[in-house]
């Protein structure tokens, strides 16, 4: 996968993440895209790892997957660093 579709793979996964996690992020749109552009490469490195699995296709599932995963996992180590509260019930 080339620098520019995988640079669009981040953003998306990092926009879908944030709509999973529940409550409000703190940083805005902007930095949750780019956390989610870090987030696709420790998906990728992660699936590599574990599933020996790779971002290599734009279309394959796994690639969104891991993608999306990842960034789920970069969204949660940044507001546990940030002291972002979660959604009240």
């Amino acid at each position: 996968m080339g620098f520019f579709s995988f640079l669009i793979l981040g953003l998306i996964a990092g926009a879908i993440a944030k709509f999973i996690l529940p409550g409000k992020q703190g940083g805005g749109w902007i930095a949750t895209l780019i956390l989610g552009v870090v987030g696709a490469m420790l998906g990728g490195w992660l699936g590599g790892l574990i599933f020996n699995v790779s971002l290599t296709n734009f279309w394959s599932f796994s690639s969104w997957i891991l993608a999306i995963v990842g960034s789920i996992i970069v969204l949660l180590v940044y507001g546990m660093i940030t002291g972002r509260k979660g959604a009240k019930a």
